[in-house]
């Protein structure tokens, strides 16, 4: 069964940056995607950014495009989301999930980490 932890959330100022992780057990994940997704309060659960893990092949949604960078320590089972210009609309609990091989949809999901940006 899969499991992730996500961790690094925290509060910063508009500007700053933060690094989440997200450790993932449970399986082999040469054949998946994982994405990182992000609900604010009020808000539906949007999609941020997403890795294939078998070619690093990324996307991202445009408000993360320029600022947000997913990538992946193998030796680890572990993917990062480096966030830089964080701005206040920034602000929201990210979640990570996995999408299997053949899969279209995102599951398995963390519990989230809080990510609070203050203007």
């Amino acid at each position: 069964q899969v499991q992730l932890v996500e961790s690094g959330g925290g509060l910063v100022q508009a500007g700053g940056s933060l690094r989440l992780s997200c450790a993932a057990s449970g399986r082999t994940f040469s054949s998946y995607a994982m994405g990182w997704f992000r609900q604010a309060p009020g808000k539906e659960r949007e999609f941020v950014a997403s890795l294939r893990w078998s070619d690093s092949s990324t996307y991202y949604a445009h408000s993360a495009k320029g600022r947000f960078t997913i990538s992946r320590d193998n030796a680890k089972n572990t993917v990062y989301l480096q966030m830089n210009s964080l701005k206040p609309e920034d602000t929201a609990v990210y979640y990570c999930a996995v999408r299997p091989p053949g899969g279209t949809d995102f599951g398995s999901w963390g519990q989230g980490t809080q990510v609070t940006v203050s203007s």
